[in-house]
């Protein structure tokens, strides 16, 4: 593969950890996505932690990573939390809560099922499964979701840095009115109550993050906020 043929450039292990490289990647506002075939967990958590929110795409057969440097974030902080009444109604009266552990192959099953161009692979979710060895690196990759009356109607894929929380992936039963968006504020209470500085909810354009009180950051205020959080170990 090629950068001609995806007419993006290939970022590397060696280009993240080149403080000149990355410099001139910030700054360079025609360009948000670049190109890897690096599927190792190092290599995943130290894009991420760069600020890079990767997806995955096949290519001529071969599947590649495609992490972007995106121009503007939606990112929550947690005092501009909006939480509709009949939402908090939903959450007290069904008693509601939230399960946080790593059941990575299951919700990305799910996802796959309310997702007709879900990005989020078996081979990606297994990256995710990968950076558990990695414990002692201020990373941790994590599943989020609310299970009723025995089944689980809404989640979403995500990983910790420091004291940020970035989302990847998620789905909601639309038969459970509410509950996709009970999920989102159960944890956006939970990240508030144990310390998190913000929310980085990726692209800003969807509604429902609006909706939920979040702010655009652009790429350079993002960038900022980004590197102070990230080095507040909370795991």
């Amino acid at each position: 593969m090629s950068n001609i043929q995806l007419g993006i450039y290939k970022l590397t292990y060696e280009d993240l950890h080149n403080l000149n490289k990355l410099a001139n990647i910030y700054a360079n506002y025609q360009a948000n996505y670049y190109w890897s075939d690096d599927f190792s967990a190092l290599y995943y958590i130290t894009q991420a932690k760069a600020g890079f929110i990767a997806v995955s795409d096949t290519i001529a057969n071969q599947e590649l990573l495609l992490p972007e440097i995106q121009y503007s974030y939606a990112l929550l902080d947690f005092n501009d939390l909006h939480i509709p009444k009949r939402v908090s109604k939903l959450i007290k009266n069904k008693n509601l809560s939230i399960v946080i552990d790593d059941n990575f192959e299951e919700i990305q099953e799910y996802i796959d099922i309310y997702h007709k161009n879900n990005w989020l692979s078996h081979k990606y979710v297994s990256i995710l499964r990968q950076t558990q060895k990695f414990q002692n690196s201020n990373f941790k990759a994590i599943t989020v979701y609310i299970e009723y009356q025995n089944e689980i109607i809404a989640g979403e894929i995500g990983y910790i840095i420091g004291a940020t929380y970035t989302s990847l992936s998620g789905f909601s039963d639309k038969k459970y009115k509410g509950f996709g968006t009970a999920q989102l504020i159960l944890l956006a209470q939970k990240l508030q109550k144990n310390g998190f500085e913000f929310w980085n909810l990726g692209h800003p354009y969807m509604d429902y993050k609006q909706n939920l009180g979040t702010k655009i950051y652009q790429r350079d205020k993002f960038l900022k906020r980004w590197y102070k959080a990230i080095h507040k170990n909370i795991i």
